[in-house]
């Protein structure tokens, strides 16, 4: 095996809901998010959340299944406003608005 053949065999995939810690570091991650407003990152942004708090734990403060979490907030999902208010809700994760400058 060649020695760029042996590194590339180590590279694993990143999975951002491992840094998600902290309060702060979901807020920050959340602001980000919908900082983009593309409104496809910010629900597979709220799924990152979702599996960094525990996806079981969230869907049972939902009170929608876990299936349906990770299909809704996957990266190709479509959530609806309701699920979406119920996870934010749930993540502890507060909507505002304020006027747009």
């Amino acid at each position: 095996m060649t020695a760029k053949r042996k590194a590339a065999s180590k590279i694993t995939a990143y999975d951002p809901a491992e840094d998600l810690t902290s309060d702060t570091a979901i807020a920050i991650f959340m602001a980000e998010a919908f900082a983009t407003e593309d409104s496809g990152y910010i629900a597979h942004a709220l799924g990152v959340v979702a599996r960094a708090r525990g996806m079981a734990q969230i869907a049972n403060e939902t009170g929608l299944s876990r299936e349906q979490l990770y299909r809704s907030f996957s990266r190709n999902g479509n959530p609806t406003l309701k699920s979406t208010l119920a996870v934010m809700k749930a993540l502890g994760i507060e909507l505002t608005a304020k006027a747009h400058r």
